[in-house]
Parts: structure tokens; sequence; C-alpha cells
């Protein structure tokens, strides 16, 4: 059986996806999230798209992770937050 280590291959290319609450300005937590841990992000490239009712936002955010720990302390720090409900 295959470990998770041989699963994803770094340097990684992600769209990170993250679908949360849209209030006290979501979007701008994600990526200033995300910029903590990748120095060269570019947030021309991010996307946003509301639900429809609303109340959810999705804001999908590329970028290349280096290595394991900097992908896990990313999602950590994200779900960590009260209004992310969940990350692809």
């Amino acid at each position: 059986m295959e470990s998770n280590s041989d699963v994803i291959k770094f340097p990684f290319y992600i769209p990170l996806k993250a679908i949360g609450k849209d209030h006290d300005n979501y979007v701008k937590f994600v990526v200033d999230t995300i910029s903590e841990f990748i120095d060269d992000l570019n947030e021309e490239e991010v996307s946003i798209k509301p639900s429809n009712g609303g109340k959810y936002i999705a804001v999908t955010v590329p970028f290349t992770a280096q290595n394991r720990i900097q992908l896990d302390d990313i999602y950590q720090k994200l779900n960590q937050d009260p209004r992310t409900v969940f990350l692809i």
C-alpha cells in the first residue's frame, strides 16, 4: 500500500479552493493566510464565486507548494477559522 508521502510529488501546483461564510472579509483572510506561506503568490489568479444564496463564498487560490509541511500548515490555518466550511 502506498503511503501519503508517495501520492504527491513536490513542488506541487494546486488550485486550493476554500469555501466559507461570506462575511468579515473572508476572501482577504484566505489570500493573506496563503500569502504568509507562499512568497510569490499571484493575487491576480485568485477567483471568487459567491453561492446562489449569498451565504457562502468559494475562493480559489492557485499556487505551488514546495513541500508537505507548507501545504499542511496552510490547510491547518485555514481550517482553524470558524468561517471556513470546506477546503478542496
